[in-house]
């Protein structure tokens, strides 16, 4: 396949370090890994690793040549953008700061943003206006060490489709902001998938590859967790389209190894299932 394929750092063990992750990566057939920095105190540690940690990591990646070309940055979903608090409005935006310098000095292009004005607060007017203008200003961070901000579809309604992406992308305006579509999240929500990705093609830098299972009006949907082949996901009609449109960007495979017995058995399952699903799709 000529697009190439990475592999989300949480489907491996947590325990593994770095050497032993990208090894693992390399020997299972992917070209690269996604790195997580969510909102535990562990990975938001990374933000402020040393630059000999830094330099570690990167001996890795280059003994290994299996790189690091994305981060999932979810820590916002503690420290939201758009949060009515100013104090954690302002860690937030420090914590970006942060995000891109690791980011630029690891060699990562594109940091993926999760779409949340706010997570474990009520969300209003206010918090969307805090949330547009903590973009901009995040925007212009990344814009000045020329890495790519991507927001990502996400779990919940705010920000659960393309279209609404393409609100703050009329807003901003910038090259630097692009969307990170998961396909799982697009599909549970019962977008019309196939219209979407073509509504926004222009702006797509990656693509994460989830399976997850359809809100319904008596369920809420399943976001995470789903073993591929088992969710509602259509990922060969999604894939056709996205081969029409002539996507040649990453795909990255999205999934949590700690709820499975053997990760790595599982792992080997499911990119051999999404591998053949590629394959009917055309790629």
């Amino acid at each position: 396949m000529k697009n190439l394929l990475g592999l989300y750092e949480k489907a491996l063990p947590h325990e593994m370090g770095w050497l032993e992750k990208l090894q693992m990566a390399q020997k299972l057939g992917f070209d690269f890994m996604e790195i997580s920095i969510d909102e535990s105190d562990e990975r938001l540690a990374r933000l402020t690793w040393t630059t000999a940690e830094k330099q570690q990591l990167c001996e890795a990646m280059r003994t290994t040549g299996i790189p690091l070309l994305s981060m999932c940055f979810s820590g916002h979903r503690r420290f939201p953008l758009g949060s009515r608090q100013m104090d954690i409005r302002a860690k937030a935006l420090s914590m970006m700061s942060q995000a891109i310098d690791l980011a630029r000095d690891l060699g990562i292009r594109v940091i993926q943003l999760a779409g949340y004005d706010v997570y474990y607060e009520a969300a209003g007017e206010d918090t969307r206006a805090y949330f547009l203008e903590g973009l901009k200003q995040s925007v212009a961070m990344a814009a000045r060490s020329q890495v790519m901000l991507a927001i990502e579809i996400m779990d919940t309604p705010f920000l659960n489709s393309i279209t609404k992406y393409l609100y703050y992308d009329e807003q901003i305006k910038s090259s630097w902001l692009t969307v990170y579509p998961d396909i799982g999240n697009l599909s549970a929500w019962g977008n019309d998938v196939a219209a979407e990705l073509e509504l926004g093609f222009s702006r797509i830098v990656a693509v994460h590859i989830k399976e997850t299972r359809n809100v319904t009006a008596t369920f809420q949907g399943a976001f995470r967790d789903v073993p591929f082949g088992e969710g509602n996901v259509d990922f060969v009609h999604i894939f056709k389209k996205l081969k029409k449109l002539g996507y040649s960007g990453p795909f990255v495979m999205e999934m949590w190894g700690d709820t499975f017995p053997d990760s790595i058995q599982e792992i080997t399952r499911s990119k051999k299932f999404i591998m053949n699903k590629l394959c009917e799709g055309g790629f």
